[in-house]
């Protein structure tokens, strides 16, 4: 097996392992599609896991991780999931602790899933996002003043 395809096994037998103990039982690597990728783990209904792990993973550039959320959109197509979601290994955190890895999802998909969980449903937890992006997410909220518009 070449270096690439280790990384990938090992990343995603970690998260698959963090997701059987955690309320996902059936979560298993998805055997290779071709071009019809569908995600990397399978086992859990309506959701579409890409995984990333790691150097590539560790030190992802913001364009990077802006292509990986577009491989993982065609993917939730091919899937036919509801829900997407980016993994991706963080510096300095093993595969032991996947659970502390970077998970991403496009934002109208958080603002869903948040929607019918309810306010109350005990997730403080934070979003990783770009300011300008959080910005972007709050101007369309109806926050913040009027900007001037390039004539």
């Amino acid at each position: 097996m070449n270096k690439p395809r280790q990384i990938g096994t090992r990343s995603e037998t970690a998260v698959v392992r963090y997701l059987t103990a955690n309320g996902f039982p059936h979560a298993e690597r998805r055997s290779l599609r071709g071009a019809l990728d569908a995600g990397d783990v399978t086992g859990c209904p309506g959701i579409c896991i890409e995984v990333k792990g790691g150097e590539a993973a560790k030190g992802a550039s913001d364009l990077t991780i802006a292509a990986w959320m577009q491989e993982l959109a065609a993917e939730v197509v091919n899937a036919r999931a509801d829900v997407g979601l980016l993994v991706v290994q963080r510096r300095g955190v093993g595969p032991g602790n996947a659970g502390r890895w970077w998970a991403y999802m496009p934002a109208w998909q958080l603002a869903d899933l948040r929607y019918q969980t309810g306010r109350d449903a005990g997730h403080a937890f934070p979003v990783r996002m770009l300011l300008g992006d959080a910005v972007t997410l709050l101007r369309a909220a109806g926050y913040g003043q009027p900007t001037e518009q390039a004539a």
